[in-house]
């Protein structure tokens, strides 16, 4: 079982997808330091990817600290160092293609700063979380 689920899109590669799903697991709490993460046969058939492509999800998340992999005891979500920037780190693309938006019709800093805060808001309820 993975607790972690994808949602493919067309034209990123599916490592990739899947790795971005795993954090997002990791860095919102429903993955923790200490709990079990899916061997690359179990991630394989559940994801329904190419157990090559598995290695390579796994071997990523452990290059990046997210994940240790122990010999004779299994793979486990490790204490990310630093889970704010990790957290930032994961929207950076959506950020950046929303700032480029931004500027091609001419908003201000100011007025991005204030539509996302008025989708937060909204989206959020009104304790703002």
């Amino acid at each position: 079982m993975v607790p972690f689920r994808l949602v493919v899109q067309p034209g990123v590669p599916i490592a990739d997808q899947v790795a971005f799903a795993a954090k997002k697991a990791i860095f919102s709490g429903k993955l923790r330091p200490g709990d079990a993460f899916p061997s690359v046969r179990a991630l394989g058939r559940a994801m329904k990817i190419h157990a090559n492509t598995a290695q390579k999800v796994i071997s990523q998340l452990a290059a990046e600290g997210l994940i240790e992999v122990l010999p004779g005891i299994g793979t486990l979500v490790a204490q990310p160092a630093a889970p704010r920037s990790g957290r930032s780190r994961l929207l950076a693309g959506d950020v950046e293609q929303l700032t480029v938006q931004a500027m091609q019709i001419g908003m201000s800093l100011e007025e991005l700063q204030s539509a996302v805060g008025e989708c937060w808001h909204r989206l959020a309820g009104k304790d703002g979380r």
